[in-house]
């Protein structure tokens, strides 16, 4: 009889660890997740005339203008200002999120993660 036949039905051995320790990094990561969707980064340019609030899955929760940048109606000027709020934002919430899942990816060496 060829080896490996005789194996307790329901992934025994090396197997079913490796499949633990799976489940235990998605339960992982879905904390993780679940912790950056209530974690939140600020961006602000133009010396806090244009303030954004982003969350750690790159949701964003909020702008704010002053509304001195408003008296003087510079509408591409304020544009600008708020492309670069995102984007900075954004940065943010990826660095954010990289930080807080980096660990989760070295814990299965050989996983490719």
């Amino acid at each position: 009889m060829a080896k490996g036949f005789n194996r307790p039905a329901g992934g025994g051995g090396a197997g079913g660890g490796m499949m633990q320790q799976l489940r235990r990094l998605q339960e992982q990561m879905e904390q993780v997740q679940a912790q950056l969707a209530d974690e939140t980064v600020t961006a602000s340019v133009g010396g806090g005339a244009v303030k954004v609030v982003m969350t750690g899955q790159q949701v964003c929760r909020s702008v704010e203008i002053d509304p001195e940048m408003l008296k003087d109606a510079d509408a591409e000027m304020l544009q600008d200002l708020i492309l670069s709020a995102v984007n900075s934002a954004l940065d943010q919430s990826r660095e954010l999120a990289s930080n807080r899942m980096g660990p989760l990816a070295g814990g299965m060496p050989g996983m490719g993660f």
